[in-house]
């Protein structure tokens, strides 16, 4: 009996390296997260890249997140998975810091940047932190609205919807 194999030959899609850097961020860096990211770096290698910007997150993917930001998103991967809502104390860009709470809806990586995707409360809007912005990451109890990962990936090129 012989057993053929399907290869899917689409590229990955957004939501889905989503989806992989928030199971790496579950991974921590233990033997297991060492062996996701090779065999993803594996998968990486066969894909045809003719796009710098993809080329530069496929590699930030694989490698893994210094020991507290990779604690910091483990709390805040499971938040997603758990559905509840966060405090976040960012820094953000010109230096103030804030205490945000964050409804979490994914985790991504675009070119050399780690993010969690959420709406926060303050700015009562969708927000894009970096990971090596925050400061402190505080569960809460407080569920969050379920969200779909795909309509709140900021990187994404957006369809345009044609006029009639």
């Amino acid at each position: 009996m012989t057993t053929v194999v399907k290869h899917d030959t689409r590229p990955l899609t957004t939501a889905e390296i989503a989806a992989l850097a928030l199971s790496l961020a579950h991974l921590g860096s233990g033997p297991q997260a060492v062996t996701a990211r090779r065999g993803l770096q594996h998968a990486f290698e066969h894909l045809e890249l003719d796009d710098d910007v993809i080329a530069t997150t496929l590699t930030t993917l694989t490698e893994p997140l210094p020991v507290e930001v990779a604690s910091r998103a483990r709390l805040m991967a499971d938040a997603i998975t758990s559905r509840l809502m966060i405090r976040l104390h960012y820094r953000d860009a010109s230096g103030t810091i804030t205490a945000r709470e964050v409804e979490p809806v994914t985790c991504l990586v675009h070119r050399e940047y780690w993010y969690l995707v959420g709406v926060c409360r303050m700015r009562r809007g969708i927000r894009a932190f970096r990971f090596d912005r925050i400061i402190a990451v505080e569960p809460t109890l407080t569920p969050s609205r379920p969200h779909l990962a795909d309509r709140f990936l900021p990187f994404q090129r957006r369809k345009r919807a044609k006029a009639a």
